[in-house]
């Protein structure tokens, strides 16, 4: 992989974790799969509120069972 390349994830990827970091602060339950599949939706044009009003509505409707709620460092821990 060339080095610009190498550059860019790099950067994409502490972008993800300091947006993960303040998802965890806030109390919003969000791993950081699905912040990337928020900021790639936001950057495609989706409007920020709408989209926040979207996963609150599905929260809603479906709730997650208890076992499912592993965080991303819990699941990489697994085998």
């Amino acid at each position: 992989m060339p080095p610009q390349e190498v550059d860019k994830r790099q950067a994409a990827r502490e972008v993800i974790d300091i947006l993960h970091e303040i998802a965890t602060l806030l109390n919003t339950n969000l791993n950081r799969t699905q912040l990337s599949f928020c900021v790639s939706l936001i950057e495609n044009g989706v409007n920020p509120e709408a989209l926040a009003n979207v996963i609150r509505d599905l929260r809603d409707q479906y709730p997650e069972p208890l076992e499912s709620t592993l965080s991303d460092d819990q699941i990489e821990g697994q085998p």
